[in-house]
């Protein structure tokens, strides 16, 4: 990701928690010599919300639920996937077997999908008892005597190139190098018939090397592009919501060229929204000729059940890029659910990927109308309620962050 100094308005603040992405478009501006760097810190939020599975995918013949704001694996064979794939990351994990002898599980790390009933090419954390802790597959990553047999435990793993270092209950089990896969899933191992039933609490996950673009608290690193934002958006419970008055779109104070976003989203029956990606301060995302002015790009946001759109063009369902790619396969969750939405820009190679799945994987050669997009600008919020209907809060997003491309 490169990183320049943001254009400057009256108006214009920065929070130290928010990233100044960006690139001028080519011509307009020069960038400096040299742009600082973002913090390192990398963005912190959580794998379980102790209500649901959310932000996870069940793999194979298991069962996995929730009981008493615990994750627990229930029965059967199988893992239980998270929908992103992570690069260097920190997991903090705490788990507790309810065999008193004899269980089995496991963490999975830099894992890669297929296989029956395991995940075929994976990094497996074990919580095997006597090798709890250990990796099979890499060299010197063992430990002994560091579990609490009967009581819950805690690993702190910590995956940075191809190294990955485990601390046990706060003491240093190990830290070895020799992880083959640059980027993986995390997951839990389902073992139920062998190892018995498992609970997990309190998962964390910091992805290093993204950083924040929504506090949670207000819209700080945000401008409203045509009118206040307090029109049709508010801050609440760690939520940036749109209240379904017709209004503004959000536009980020900061602009940028390569990157990956990730946020999370959820639809009201009905709800239409979009993620405006590298568009000019007017927001114009389409461009149909040379000739026309510069424009970005949207992914479409929609409840792609509603009765009122139930004559689509593809590249109009949710996870689209609209007017250029249509999502395949269609992979949104029923409104009312939070779905996970990446977006991944690379000069003119743009995947999108939803609720774990490779929806949109395109460059020049496979949709040359991506050529007539700019690959710089700003980052947007759209707000398509029309203020007729009168529907309370279409869409909600949350867990906004960026970080560079892949």
């Amino acid at each position: 990701m490169r990183w320049f100094l943001p254009k400057l308005s009256p108006s214009f603040s920065v929070l130290a928690i928010l990233v100044g992405l960006c690139g001028l478009p080519a011509g307009l501006y020069a960038a400096p010599p040299e742009a600082s760097k973002p913090p390192s810190s990398g963005f912190t939020y959580s794998l379980f919300d102790g209500r649901s599975l959310q932000g996870w995918t069940i793999e194979n013949d298991c069962e996995v639920g929730v009981e008493d704001g615990l994750l627990v694996l229930q029965s059967g064979n199988g893992w239980l996937r998270s929908d992103h794939t992570y690069k260097d990351f920190t997991l903090h994990v705490e788990w507790k077997a309810l065999k008193a002898a004899d269980y089995d599980a496991g963490v999975y790390i830099r894992t890669q999908r297929g296989g029956k009933d395991f995940p075929k090419e994976s990094y497996q954390i074990n919580t095997l008892q006597g090798e709890e802790g250990n990796i099979k597959k890499l060299k010197g990553a063992s430990s002994k005597g560091l579990v609490k047999p009967g009581d819950w435990n805690v690993f702190d793993i910590t995956v940075i190139g191809d190294s990955v270092e485990l601390k046990i209950n706060g003491k240093p089990a190990y830290k070895v190098g020799g992880l083959k896969h640059d980027v993986g899933y995390v997951g839990l191992q389902c073992e139920v018939p062998k190892g018995g039933k498992f609970q997990f609490r309190n998962l964390r996950m910091t992805e290093l090397g993204h950083q924040s673009l929504f506090n949670g608290k207000d819209l700080g690193g945000w401008v409203g592009a045509a009118e206040p934002t307090d029109k049709c958006w508010e801050v609440r419970d760690g939520m940036l919501i749109c209240t379904g008055e017709k209004g503004t779109w959000l536009r980020s104070d900061d602009q940028y060229d390569d990157f990956n976003l990730r946020l999370e989203y959820l639809l009201a029956p009905g709800g239409n929204s979009g993620v405006y990606v590298r568009v000019p301060e007017d927001g114009k995302h389409h461009r149909e000729a040379e000739a026309d002015p510069p424009a970005g790009f949207e992914v479409q946001i929609l409840d792609d059940q509603a009765p009122r759109y139930k004559d689509l063009k593809d590249f109009q369902y949710s996870a689209s890029v609209y007017d250029i790619a249509g999502a395949t396969p269609h992979n949104t969750r029923p409104a009312g659910e939070w779905n996970t939405l990446e977006i991944n820009c690379k000069g003119q190679h743009v995947t999108v990927t939803q609720n774990g799945v490779v929806v949109v994987d395109l460059n020049e050669e496979t949709h040359p109308l991506i050529k007539l997009r700019q690959t710089q600008g700003y980052l947007g919020l759209q707000n398509h309620s029309d203020g007729i209907d009168k529907q309370k809060e279409p869409f909600r997003f949350r867990n906004v962050r960026v970080g560079p491309a892949r």
